[in-house]
């Protein structure tokens, strides 16, 4: 099943402001407790880690 953004958003955000934990907002709003895990890694920034090249490295 498909949940509209705004729905999505409204799940996130009871689960900050009331300081839920996910299987509890899960369990509030009758949704999977795996969709609301997808949703929050969704919206956090993701780290990247910068490569760099063992060429670069041996030439300095």
């Amino acid at each position: 099943m498909s949940y509209s953004i705004d729905f999505r958003c409204k799940v996130i955000f009871t689960m900050e402001e009331e300081g839920l934990s996910i299987r509890e907002t899960a369990k509030q709003f009758r949704i999977g407790s795996a969709s609301v895990w997808r949703w929050i890694n969704q919206i956090e920034p993701k780290a990247h880690r910068l490569r760099v090249s063992e060429k670069s490295i041996n030439s300095s």
